[in-house]
């Protein structure tokens, strides 16, 4: 099997349990690391399906790898290898798809449930979610959903927290990626981002952390269901 291209944004935002998930499944993935000058590859040859991760940036920055990333994105839905993105990464396949990123009502930073939408998608992804299940977000933009993709996933402080296209890219606006390493790394890097936001949906860094191995055990059953349901578009 040909390997996932993983692209890191941020050194602070690596594949968390996504690539444990892969490694587990003994799904090869390769790591190109965009924050540390690693360039965009311009050809789809050898690559068998596409994970992007977040990062602090907005999808609207001028920034000179984002137009590169986007096409790539936009030539593997086209040949039908299968995409996936968190947060930043969910905007970016938005934006490469028709769509648009704006500023979200609130900043949201933290644990915060989820729930389903009646789209019949929306539980083949996620299950039944219809009470609402905790994930983690740090956003502060959200997306809208592009032409010919199903909203399957929304919160009480963003409406578009995952959307399907074409039965095989999913992107999400929330984390369904972290380990309770990569949430003690973030609590850290955007501390003075925390203690500067009056959102009502931005805890603090205890809150975040109060068990958090529990917590993350939780996010890894619903990660496990979300990521065996992507790698059978890559599997098929």
């Amino acid at each position: 099997m040909d390997p996932i291209i993983i692209f890191r944004h941020a050194a602070t935002e690596g594949p968390g349990y996504f690539g444990e998930f892969l490694d587990r499944r003994g799904v090869p993935w390769h790591l190109v690391r965009v924050d540390a000058g690693e360039p965009i590859p311009t050809s789809l040859n050898g690559i068998s399906g596409i994970g992007l991760m977040g990062g602090p940036m907005s999808v609207n920055d001028p920034l000179p790898w984002i137009a590169a990333e986007l096409a790539l994105i936009r030539a593997a839905v086209a040949a039908g290898i299968p995409v996936i993105g968190h947060c930043l990464g969910g905007q970016l396949m938005a934006r490469a798809l028709g769509g648009s990123v704006t500023r979200n009502p609130v900043k949201e930073i933290g644990w915060a449930p989820v729930r389903t939408t009646e789209a019949a998608a929306a539980r083949d992804w996620f299950g039944d979610l219809a009470a609402g299940e905790p994930v983690f977000h740090w956003h502060g933009e959200t997306f809208s959903i592009p032409e010919g993709a199903t909203r399957i996933l929304q919160s009480d402080h963003c409406a578009n927290q995952a959307f399907v296209y074409d039965d095989r890219h999913l992107a999400m606006q929330c984390h369904v990626e972290m380990t309770p390493d990569l949430i003690a790394a973030w609590c850290t890097h955007g501390a003075d981002e925390i203690a500067a936001s009056s959102s009502p949906a931005v805890q603090d860094a205890a809150a975040m952390q109060a068990n958090v191995a529990e917590r993350t055990q939780r996010l890894h059953q619903l990660a496990d269901r979300v990521y065996t349901r992507w790698i059978r578009g890559i599997e098929s």
